[in-house]
């Protein structure tokens, strides 16, 4: 049963929603005249205007009722945003928190701490347009689309109290590395794991073309993911219905969780995840110079680019931010106590959630010897030997080390008896939740290895666990490791970015091991030997 919806609580929803989609806007656009105490004009504009107004309303009526998620059931949610360049979005909510000010003193609850806000967003020695270290709550930038999903997983293994929210774009989930990170629920152990609730946001285009997912039906929508193994319910652009989506979520997942860890687990869970329609710029500009803005491409990025040059985008501009009532969203400059009424506080605040800053929860891995697997030798040629073997015992050893902590797995893309590294299988198991046809001894639903033939997922998996601070390793065949090379170069700028800031204490090393290298292919030849990784 659904709890009851309050008024009080949709009051409170459509307020934080409008004060967050003011704040977005207005850091778009807005070098001055904050609150448009005075009339809008060029000089009030930024010279150059980024970011992406399209997902930002999305974001917000999303990140709104986590809240009150959060807030009623004291739980613990950390928010991966796919699309990630409406960071605008999610720069307005952890101000609104509180969670920004922590670390940026400047942002305060005021009209000054306002103003610096909506400045910094695109503008020098401030913010950038998109998801970045630079803030807490965020494991995730988003600026190459296709792996939150893969990533909020990696989040939730092992952390049993977690709620990993992740909004994916329907322009992100064409990407294959979304297709594959749907299946990741088969992996997912309701008794000693977090959950996750993906949040599709479909709002219908891309940057200039309507997507895949927009031009299904709901009929058809429902069929793909009852089949990866969901129970999807669509959510349209009403506070009520949000809410109670929402609230039937988190139903869902409790209920999954419960009966595993009575010892009663469901076969096969359903797990819930939204399916959120809403119009592309939703609340932004209905039309202009004769052309559709809100819902349709062109309010994907900036709407009325050119206004501070033209006076027609200029007036557009200023009627759409005074529709939100600027002086009633912030009497007196600052936000009033009935806007966050509903916001949690401290390390419930989502901006706030521990998991984001892994290095602070890190514990120490417990690592034996390596000089004890040596192999040892009277002289050159007298004894056989190989290096992979070796390093599965080695590997086994850790595991024994750590095995009360469950803070280190293996990712593995099917190759872990391939490459010799199976001396773990004789401790630990491969983990696997779905039934299979024939028992194999090697998989239960407690395994320390995570093999799947993605290797796209198993990175998104091994960054997830790894930044919400635990350890893992990625052993995988030379040739075809190059297929996460981007996605790899990514999360090494993240961490290059994560060192400029104290707060950000460091996480565990991501470690991959090549194997069946390049000079060693005479079985398989040409088609194996590719060194570039």
């Amino acid at each position: 049963m659904v709890n009851t919806i309050s008024q009080q609580e949709l009051q409170w929803a459509h307020q934080h929603w409008m004060t967050a989609n003011y704040l977005a806007a207005a850091a778009i656009y807005l070098r001055d005249n904050f609150l448009l105490e005075e009339p809008l004009k060029p000089n009030h504009i930024k010279d150059s205007l980024l970011g992406h107004w399209g997902t930002c309303p999305g974001i917000n009526f999303v990140y709104t009722h986590l809240n009150l998620i959060a807030t009623k059931h004291k739980q613990s949610i950390l928010l991966l945003t796919g699309p990630g360049h409406g960071f605008a979005a999610v720069l307005a909510n952890q101000y609104i928190e509180g969670s920004l000010s922590q670390y940026y003193p400047e942002m305060t609850p005021d009209r000054p701490g306002l103003g610096n806000l909506i400045k910094a967003f695109c503008w020098p020695e401030g913010f950038p347009s998109h998801l970045n270290p630079g803030v807490p709550g965020c494991i995730h930038e988003g600026g190459e689309l296709g792996y939150a999903l893969g990533t909020a997983f990696g989040a939730a293994f092992d952390n049993p109290d977690l709620l990993v929210a992740c909004i994916v774009g329907d322009g992100e989930a064409e990407t294959g590395p979304t297709a594959t990170a749907w299946h990741s629920t088969k992996f997912l152990n309701p008794r000693t794991d977090g959950a996750v609730l993906p949040i599709v946001h479909l709002n219908g285009y891309k940057i200039s073309n309507p997507t895949i997912y927009s031009t299904m039906t709901d009929a058809e929508l429902k069929s793909l993911f009852v089949g990866y193994g969901y129970e999807p319910r669509f959510v349209g652009p009403d506070h009520k219905e949000m809410a109670q989506a929402m609230e039937w979520a988190h139903q869902q997942i409790t209920k999954i969780q419960h009966a595993a860890r009575k010892g009663k687990p469901i076969s096969r869970p359903k797990w819930p995840m939204l399916i959120m329609r809403t119009p592309k710029g939703w609340s932004g500009i209905k039309q202009l110079h004769k052309q559709k803005i809100e819902g349709s491409y062109r309010s994907h990025q900036v709407p009325g680019k050119d206004c501070k040059t033209n006076h027609e985008s200029l007036s557009a501009v200023e009627e759409w931010l005074r529709s939100y009532k600027p002086h009633q969203l912030f009497p007196d400059g600052a936000i009033p106590e009935k806007t966050l009424t509903f916001v949690p506080k401290g390390d419930l605040r989502i901006g706030s959630n521990p998991h984001a800053l892994g290095g602070n929860l890190r514990k120490q891995l417990v690592l034996p010897d390596p000089k004890t697997f040596e192999i040892k030798f009277s002289r050159p040629g007298t004894t056989l030997g190989a290096s992979t073997p070796v390093l599965g015992q080695y590997l086994k050893h850790i595991l024994i080390h750590n095995a009360d902590k469950h803070h280190f797995r293996i990712f593995s893309p099917d190759e872990l008896a391939s490459n010799k590294l199976d001396a773990v299988l004789e401790l630990t198991t491969k983990r696997y939740l779905w039934p299979q046809t024939e028992k194999d001894p090697h998989i239960s639903p407690d395994g320390a290895v995570m093999e799947m033939l993605s290797e796209h997922t198993l990175q998104s998996w091994i960054q997830g666990y790894i930044l919400t601070g635990r350890y893992g390793i990625f052993p995988s065949y030379e040739a075809f490791l190059p297929i996460v090379d981007s996605m790899v170069s990514q999360y090494m700028k993240f961490i290059e970015l994560s060192a400029k800031y104290r707060w950000r204490t460091p996480v565990s090393s991501l470690n991959y091991v090549l194997t069946s290298v390049c000079w060693r292919q005479d079985h398989n030849g040409f088609s194996h030997q590719n060194p570039g990784f």
